[in-house]
């Protein structure tokens, strides 16, 4: 049942989001460029398949450049892919049945790759957006070549601007990356070990050191020559935090290093432990859930996909059969409610009612100075793009207040629009979008999450038994290795499975059990190395 504490959980508004400054700075500087040039050739009706492209710019700015390259390359082609789908359906058919189609199964492919790769934020939606919205705008076939051409420049474009910080900083995501770790080894003491809140502080910080030697084993090979070993040395000194207790002064001590690190100065080199250095020689990192697991037969993520693309249809046909002229808004508006799971999703759609009903009135508020002149409507749409961006990781509301405007902005750029049929529209999408998402979380069920819970179980169960008969050196590293990534996988499993409907009883206890002595095992490696705490 949802309660009044559920709304407020939902409505809470987090602390500012670590780094949220760089995808923001990234696609106002990339859709302004974009933007100003294509006013200053008298042609800002073409800055729908621009920005198609330079809104990738939002992306992978948490990765080492090396890899940020890669992903990068992925997500922009993805793009372009979809965006050439969109554009072709829309010169075939002006079938507003056939094209809401085309949106939802769109939809519904960029959710199941963008989680099965583990993109990151913002993850399909961006894509979506961009793609239904070019499946209505009227195309000739004669057009597609050029249409497509400025997408793809935006794009390159997108790259671009995200891969330059690596000249002046060629090794910052890797150093944030170790930062975080030693932020959460300072965490932890303020949780006693037998509060409520001890066993997610333990395991943010494994799962903060594993996202750090996986950003390290990411980085370029000529980190080790420029920075050496000293970030995994920091690394080996935070996850010393699991196994014994941490005072003050070294929790201190943690966030200093971290300061450091984020302010690129030089890194201190700690002296280890005879264990800690054979370890570090020895270390490798666990593998990756790859791309063809998280996409064969019986995937968790499969009803999710599923959900997306009948979700989306019935929104898009719903929102014709109501006579709405743009019906992919309620498309996009249903794309974003699918979450990881059902609860996740209802809260996903109270957020997106809210923020838009806040965000038409900013919109509203906004016109007079819209309708001045297009460098204001251009300034305006980066000032939501911006906001957008700064309050994304607080809230999702509220980040759609900013969201809201900036996308009906986007419709002014091909010409002034009816201010009330516009709104009136948006409102009715989203109405419509949020409560056939919903009805979709409600009819496919994903039964596969509690499957998923008990896979994770036996694999942290298992991997708890191999840490306990674990031999010295590198097979004890290695078990702390399986232990910490079946840890990880445990977490997210019962998350996942915690929030879905219309599921079979969880075995909670036995997965706090599972986790408590998970964790017990992992401090005793852990303290098996020597002294966790060396000397600074």
């Amino acid at each position: 049942m949802v309660t009044t504490t559920k709304f407020r959980q939902a409505l809470r508004v987090g602390p500012p989001g670590d780094g949220w400054h760089k995808p923001a700075l990234s696609a106002v500087v990339t859709l302004g460029t974009l933007n100003l040039t294509l006013l200053a050739l008298g042609r800002l009706d073409l800055a729908l398949y621009t920005s198609a492209g330079g809104l990738g710019a939002l992306y992978g700015h948490g990765l080492p450049y090396r890899a940020r390259a890669r992903t990068l390359a992925g997500v922009l082609l993805g793009t372009v892919l979809s965006t050439a789908a969109a554009l072709t359906a829309s010169a075939l058919t002006r079938d507003a049945v056939v094209l809401v189609a085309v949106a939802a199964a769109l939809a519904a492919l960029h959710k199941l790759l963008c989680d099965a790769a583990r993109v990151g934020p913002p993850g399909a939606l961006i894509i979506t957006f961009t793609s239904a919205s070019c499946a209505f705008v009227p195309q000739r076939p004669a057009d597609l070549p050029a249409h497509l051409a400025l997408t793809v420049l935006g794009a390159a474009l997108a790259w671009l601007v995200c891969m330059a910080p690596a000249l002046p900083r060629p090794y910052g995501p890797e150093r944030i990356a170790t930062a975080r770790a030693l932020e959460a080894a300072a965490r932890l003491p303020r949780s006693e070990p037998g509060a409520p809140d001890a066993a997610a502080a333990r395991t943010a910080l494994v799962g903060a050191v594993a996202a750090a030697r996986h950003s390290l084993a990411l980085s370029s090979p000529n980190r080790r020559r420029d920075l050496g070993d000293a970030p995994e040395r920091l690394l080996v000194r935070a996850e010393g935090a699991l196994a014994a207790p941490t005072d003050p002064a070294t929790a201190e001590r943690y966030a200093a290093w971290a300061r450091d690190l984020r302010r690129g100065r030089p890194l201190p080199l700690l002296d280890l432990t005879e264990a800690e250095e054979a370890e570090l020689r020895a270390h490798r990192p666990g593998p990756r859930p790859s791309l063809r697991a998280a996409l064969r037969p019986g995937s968790a993520l499969l009803p999710i996909a599923l959900r997306v693309a009948v979700g989306c249809a019935a929104a898009g046909w719903l929102s014709l059969a109501l006579g709405v002229g743009r019906p992919y808004w309620a498309v996009v508006t249903a794309a974003s409610v699918f979450q990881a799971n059902s609860t996740l999703s209802w809260q996903r759609a109270l957020q997106r009612v809210l923020g838009n009903l806040l965000g038409l009135a900013v919109f509203t508020a906004a016109l007079p100075l819209a309708h001045s002149g297009p460098v204001a409507l251009i300034v305006l749409g980066l000032v939501c793009q911006f906001g957008a961006e700064a309050t994304i990781a607080r809230s999702y509301w509220l980040a759609t207040v900013f969201v809201t405007p900036m996308a009906l902005l986007m419709t002014e750029f091909a010409g002034l629009q009816p201010a009330r049929a516009l709104v009136a529209d948006r409102w009715l999408d989203t109405c419509v979008g949020a409560l056939t998402g919903l009805a979709a979380c409600l009819l496919v069920t994903n039964r596969r999450t509690a499957i998923r819970l008990s896979r994770a179980l036996a694999g942290a169960e298992s991997a708890t038994d191999a840490a306990r008969t674990a031999g010295p050196g590198p097979e004890a590293t290695a078990a702390r290795t399986g232990l910490a990534a079946a840890l990880l996988e445990l977490r997210e499993a019962a998350d996942t499975a915690t929030g879905e409907w219309r599921r079979p009883v969880l075995p909670h206890q036995r997965t706090a059990d599972t986790e408590r002595h998970a964790h017990h095992q992992l401090a005793a490696l852990l303290a098996r190395r020597g002294d966790v705490r060396g000397t600074p």
